[in-house]
């Protein structure tokens, strides 16, 4: 309740004439002790304008942003555009050593115009596997999508991401979709990952779709003699390759703003890219950090030192406000 200010000095006086104890006045007429020695305290060093109330911004005063911050935030928003609030937030913290909420970011960036897309997306709960991986190299999604370059004809991009970290591991640009296209962009894969020499007690299982690359005989005999289980998703069904269709999906939002007039163009805007997810981008659903910090086992120690970075940031910001507070 909201007590105005004659209001908590008629308490203080009730309490000071009381018979009874000031816990079991209190009691009666239902205020906190807290409150009332708070009020006690305004009221000997300010007399009554120590009891008008403040301002929600004033009482809160220690956890402002201070302006040097704000305007660092501002600056690094129009020098990389690309980064969402949430991104920006995370991106300031692991840069800048400072600490700064993912809503600060968004309401310091939309009080200055520079908002210009929304920044939540609806994710149905069928998008999430009922068992999800647990480590590395445990499941690889794989799928195909295609691209024109002017004058080449439509060229198809063979891709296989770790469904744990969602990394890239390797892809390959084709001129079609055969099962021998599959089986070279997964050799890709095994010899990134070292699996071809390693000897492993469990292989990746694999997840693709019903296309035909991936139904072939051909296919299922190579993955045989690799020892890999393959698994195909069911038709229509919106939990199969959710990851790297969403991977596809935000690649071509950038990659085809472009056209194309030579092949190796194209694959130099792929390979940029995949740079940038793999090693700059991050993802909300790793906990803000890159797939390249959860495949490389890094996630845990960044988690860390946020944690150690937002803590210095607390204390920092509560002693400037503090004394600009006086």
């Amino acid at each position: 309740m909201m007590y105005t200010a004659s209001e908590k000095l008629a308490i203080i006086r009730l309490v000071e004439e009381s018979e009874l104890s000031v816990r079991r006045t209190l009691q009666e007429i239902k205020v906190s002790r807290t409150s009332f020695y708070r009020w006690y305290r305004a009221y000997e060093e300010s007399g009554l304008d120590g009891l008008e109330n403040q301002s929600r911004a004033v009482r809160q005063h220690w956890n402002r942003i201070p302006d040097s911050v704000r305007e660092l935030i501002v600056e690094v928003a129009l020098e990389r555009p690309d980064l969402t609030p949430r991104e920006l937030a995370w991106h300031i913290t692991d840069t800048h050593d400072y600490f700064v909420s993912e809503s600060s970011v968004y309401r310091l960036l939309k009080a200055h115009d520079l908002i210009t897309s929304p920044q939540f997306t609806v994710m149905s709960a069928s998008d999430r596997f009922q068992n999800p991986t647990s480590r590395i190299n445990e499941l690889w999604q794989t799928d195909f999508t295609y691209f024109r370059v002017v004058g080449w004809g439509w060229y198809f991009l063979s891709t296989v991401l770790d469904d744990y970290s969602r990394y890239i591991i390797c892809w390959r640009l084709t001129t079609s979709m055969s099962a021998s296209d599959v089986t070279e962009t997964l050799e890709d894969a095994l010899r990134a990952t070292g699996l071809f020499e390693a000897k492993v007690r469990h292989r990746p299982r694999l997840l693709s779709d019903n296309g035909p690359c991936y139904i072939s005989g051909e296919l299922k005999s190579w993955l045989k003699q690799q020892d890999i289980e393959h698994t195909r998703g069911a038709p229509y069904h919106p939990m199969t390759q959710g990851k790297i269709e969403r991977y596809h999906r935000s690649m071509k939002n950038v990659v085809k703003l472009e056209h194309y007039y030579y092949p190796w163009e194209l694959e130099t805007a792929i390979t940029e890219w995949v740079h940038h997810y793999n090693h700059e981008r991050y993802h909300e659903s790793l906990d803000n950090v890159t797939p390249a910090d959860v495949y490389a086992g890094r996630r845990n120690d960044i988690l860390d030192q946020r944690a150690l970075v937002k803590a210095r940031t607390m204390a920092r910001r509560k002693i400037h406000n503090l004394r600009l507070a006086g």
